[in-house]
This record gives C-alpha cells, structure tokens and sequence, in this order.
C-alpha cells in the first residue's frame, strides 16, 4: 500500500468512527430481534456480517418469521434494497478513473447510507481505500453490535427484551420525521402507508397475504403512486 493509500485508509477509519457507534448501537436491537425470533446468536452475527442493510435485515426477520419463501424473501431484499444500486451508479462516476475494477467491485459491497454520504461529500476523486477504511470500522461495528444484542437475549429476561426491542421502532421514527416535516408529500405517504398496512394486516383476505409479499405489493405500489401523483420536479431536486 503506498504512503497516499495508507492516509486514504486511516482518513477513512477515523471519518467511520460515528458511523461505527450508530451501527453498533442500532445492531444491537436487531441481535436482540433476531433472537426473538428464533434465530441463533451466529445466525443473527452471519447476517450482519453478510448483509449490511438495516431495513433490509429487519424485514427479512418479519419474512422467516412468518415462514416465506425464498422467492418472497429475494424480492423484498432487492425492492428494499434498490436505492443502493442508484448510490452505486452515482459513486462510480466519482470514483478514481485509474482504480481497477476489482477495487470497485469491492467497494459496492460496503455501500450503505451512511458510507455513500461520506464517500460524496469527500473532495476530490474518490480513493477507493478512503471507503476501504469506513469499512474497517462500520461493518465490524454492524456485527459487532449484532454480535452483543444476540448474547443479551440470551441473558436478560423476556420482558426486559421486549421492552428493548422497541428501540428498533424508535429509531424508524427518528429517520421518518424530520424530512416528514420538510415534505408533506412524504408525510402523506408514510400516514398512508401505515393505515394500507394495517388494513392488509386485519382485513379479511388481505390479511392472508404472507409478510413478504405484503412488503413487496406495498412498497411498490405506494411508491409508483407517490410518483404519479406527485412527481419530484427538477428545481426540487436539485
């Protein structure tokens, strides 16, 4: 590794300290999720060390809870986690020219919101050893965390667990609100995809519909009518 690497990497390490803390606290309530639902602590720790994606992780957890199918679970991944291939396609493009395709490769596996947001606001071409070194801590952080929720729900008690798991919603909250009450768009989504849900969740017939499969049918259809009805204009996006 040459001199600028190296400082590219440590750079990266020390700017994915806070990533790392975030994760390892929010890992914690999926190990302790994971446990709940029947799955074993290297289970839990082989997901997150597989799969770094918090929605992604917690949804997959509702699918094999409810016994879905391979295919259900694929599916709901892929839709849930599709932005990243939009985060992927925007980094390339900022990426070193020279660096091969192997470190590129690489690179996409580690690419998260948070990581992706550090990665575009660095100046300058993007080193690929600058997200080697966010990596370095983030995704031991993400497991590690997953790592001490699943022994806690080994050891604390039932009750205890249940109240701890409810972080897990806290957290959903805190990332809905605020741009909620920039964009009333968004808040009319996110009210009316609650209501749909629970409609699909107590209905008759619809509430036949497996876990999975729900997911999938909600997300996009929510999202295709969110964007018919209300497309995000140029000037707002920008």
């Amino acid at each position: 590794m040459s001199k600028n690497n190296a400082q590219q990497f440590f750079k990266g390490c020390r700017d994915g300290v806070p990533i790392m803390l975030g994760y390892l606290a929010v890992s914690f309530s999926f190990g302790i999720k994971a446990l709940l639902e029947h799955l074993t602590v290297g289970q839990a720790v082989l997901m997150s060390g597989l799969n770094l994606t918090s929605a992604g992780q917690f949804a997959s957890l509702s699918v094999i809870a409810a016994a879905g199918s391979y295919l259900e679970l694929a599916l709901s991944q892929l839709i849930i986690n599709l932005r990243y291939c939009l985060m992927s396609a925007s980094l390339s493009q900022k990426v070193d020219p020279k660096a091969p395709f192997f470190h590129r490769f690489i690179m996409s596996f580690g690419v998260t919101d948070e990581i992706f947001a550090l990665s575009a606001a660095a100046e300058g071409p993007l080193s690929p050893f600058y997200t080697y070194g966010q990596m370095a801590v983030a995704i031991p952080g993400w497991t590690i965390g997953t790592l001490l929720g699943a022994i806690a729900g080994n050891i604390l008690p039932a009750r205890v667990l249940v109240a701890l798991s409810v972080a897990l919603y806290c957290m959903f909250i805190a990332i809905i609100v605020p741009p909620a009450k920039q964009n009333k768009t968004l808040a009319w989504v996110i009210v009316v995809s609650m209501a749909v849900s629970a409609v699909f969740c107590y209905a008759p017939y619809l509430r036949e519909i497996s876990a999975g499969m729900r997911v999938i049918l909600l997300t996009v259809a929510l999202s295709v009518a969110a964007a018919l009805i209300r497309p995000v204009k140029e000037e707002e996006a920008a």
